[in-house]
């Protein structure tokens, strides 16, 4: 089933602002599924997976973490890569709903870690739960990632898209360590971090799309390309999540500003100033960035004005985009549909250049 342009519309407010793409560019570019189309379609699919089955106290958690949003990105860009080589996308959304838990999954346990309170502005699961059943609901959401993958109907496909999801979910946790690693060490390198945001942030990212395509039946080099695709723009992603965390505005990215000097995160940012700084300036931002945070106003400022002064913001700026033009280029490659190649590259602008 097909949706009008009006229905589109309609479900473009319920789209994240960066998301949004006008719909009356697809018509021109003959895209046979829009984003609104491709969000609906997912959301529909997750609603009539939703977990109906006893123990309620198992799988309510499961249900309250699925249902609290986010950006959907991971299954939007399953259902897009699909797209490139396939036109029915149905058969892509058993691996959309398997990335999307798998994500959600990542965020119960993360949260645990990081004893956060709080996911998507509502009570993380742990918090409303309790501990045990944040763990416990947790594995169970990552054994439900193969449950979905095994849905797919060209059973021929299920090893290779084993293959990537098992080494996503390694490099994922691979990535966590080593960012927990981090906040004691006061040697990170840049590439270090670099190499940190590739498994944690852009593994998934590159994984969601090598599955969707999979699923379409691409061929082995344009998966490939589309892996290297999703790890640069990941980059690029978090490079920028990173400057909006230290120089976005608080109106637009809706969330305090500062928060990562006041937890003391070894981002690119602190690590580029570092690499720059004099030897005075330097040691006074490694004791400010390895020390509890008393005055939280004073420190950001500060901080700030050390970023500043070594132009850090312009950097980060110049990295982030370095990133994206290598990702294009692996993009380009790639000989699939190009109408949906060109809203791939939107959606991706949207994403690096999103502002909250």
């Amino acid at each position: 089933m097909f949706f009008s342009s009006k229905f589109a519309l309609a479900l473009i407010r319920d789209i994240p602002p960066f998301l949004f793409i006008d719909p009356f560019t697809y018509k021109e570019i003959l895209m046979k599924y829009t984003i609104p189309e491709l969000q609906h379609e997912f959301e529909n699919y997750l609603q009539n997976n939703h977990f109906q089955q006893a123990p309620q106290s198992l799988y309510e958690p499961v249900n309250y973490i699925m249902q609290l949003g986010g950006k959907r990105l991971r299954p939007l860009l399953a259902l897009m890569a699909y797209q490139m080589f396939d036109e029915t996308i149905q058969k892509a959304l058993p691996i959309a709903l398997a990335v999307e838990t798998f994500h959600n999954f990542s965020l119960v346990h993360d949260d645990i870690m990081d004893e956060a309170l709080i996911r998507r502005g509502k009570p993380s699961v742990h918090t409303k739960f309790g501990l045990n059943a944040g763990i416990l609901s947790g594995d169970v959401m990552l054994i439900w990632v193969y449950q979905h993958l095994l849905k797919v109907g060209d059973k021929s496909k299920i090893n290779d898209l084993v293959t990537v999801f098992n080494q996503v979910a390694i490099e994922v946790c691979e990535g966590q360590q080593y960012d927990i690693d981090f906040e004691s060490r006061k040697d990170v390198k840049i590439e270090e971090y670099i190499k940190m945001i590739e498994l944690k942030t852009a593994a998934l990212m590159a994984g969601s799309l090598q599955m969707g395509a999979i699923v379409a039946g691409a061929h082995p080099e344009a998966i490939q390309q589309l892996g290297q695709f999703g790890r640069w723009i990941g980059i690029a992603f978090q490079l920028q999540d990173d400057w909006l965390d230290t120089f976005g505005e608080k109106a637009k990215v809706g969330k305090k500003i500062g928060g990562d000097i006041v937890q003391n995160k070894k981002t690119y940012l602190i690590l580029k100033a570092l690499e720059l700084a004099d030897h005075k300036t330097k040691m006074a931002l490694q004791k400010a960035m390895s020390t509890p945070t008393v005055d939280e106003v004073a420190k950001i400022e500060w901080v700030k004005s050390v970023l500043n002064q070594y132009q850090i913001s312009e950097k980060t700026a110049q990295l982030r985009d370095e990133y994206r033009e290598k990702a294009f280029d692996y993009l380009d490659r790639i000989e699939a549909n190009e109408s949906v190649k060109s809203v791939i590259k939107k959606l991706a602008d949207r994403l690096v250049y999103r502002e909250l």
